[in-house]
């Protein structure tokens, strides 16, 4: 089972039409994904609904379940409470907040504002993550990504220790901005195993783990 809970299409940084991407999502294998466009902390209505008209127009031929998304983008971490209840309320299943990767300069407490908000569903290449903004993250179900992303992807190994001595919970994300993005089960398991996680836990990242947060989503 192949989840993908963060992905972009050209209505913010990525290549493809909406359709499109989630044509390649199907052929790789994916039984769901995430259109997660960038947004700010007003914005999230008027790309969401243009997701959502798109989707509606293809719904009986997807062949794959598609989750209507957002990424908070830079959001100061004071309005990010407030930006992911914006997006909440105005039709988004997931709400993922781009975390403190070390690749860019993402303002100092962005990770803790994301675990302590309770309609954030995924913090995104969260860099350097505290051992108490994970253990934030455990208690208030918040997940934690692990990424193949070239440029993220450097502390997946630390998220990762980080993560299970929390008891937090991970999924591994694509952040796929093109089609060759996209990762198929295989390669999303080289990703969990390659950030040092014993095969039980591995199992549940590619698994139970997605489960949750695809019954979350529905319930959205």
């Amino acid at each position: 089972m192949r989840a993908d809970f963060h992905s972009h299409t050209f209505l913010s940084d990525g290549q493809l039409h909406p359709v499109e991407h989630l044509r390649y999502a199907k052929v790789t294998g994916h039984v769901a994904i995430a259109i997660t466009d960038h947004c700010g902390v007003t914005d999230a209505g008027d790309l969401l609904k243009r997701h959502a008209r798109e989707l509606e127009a293809v719904a009986d031929d997807l062949g794959v379940r598609a989750l209507l998304g957002v990424e908070l983008t830079h959001v100061p971490p004071r309005l990010i409470a407030q930006a992911a209840k914006a997006a909440r309320r105005a039709g988004a299943q997931v709400v993922v907040v781009h975390g403190e990767t070390t690749d860019e300069p993402v303002a100092e407490g962005t990770n803790a504002a994301a675990v302590a908000c309770s309609d954030v569903d995924v913090l995104a290449h969260p860099g350097f993550l505290s051992l108490k903004d994970a253990q934030e993250a455990a208690e208030r179900g918040v997940f934690l990504e692990l990424t193949p992303r070239r440029v993220h992807c450097h502390t997946n190994g630390h998220v990762a220790r980080v993560a299970v001595q929390a008891g937090a919970k991970l999924v591994v994300n694509s952040d796929a901005h093109r089609f060759d993005d996209l990762l198929t089960d295989e390669a999303a398991r080289r990703v969990a195993a390659g950030a040092g996680l014993d095969e039980a836990v591995v199992a549940k990242v590619l698994g139970a783990w997605p489960q949750e947060l695809l019954d979350r989503a529905g319930t959205s």
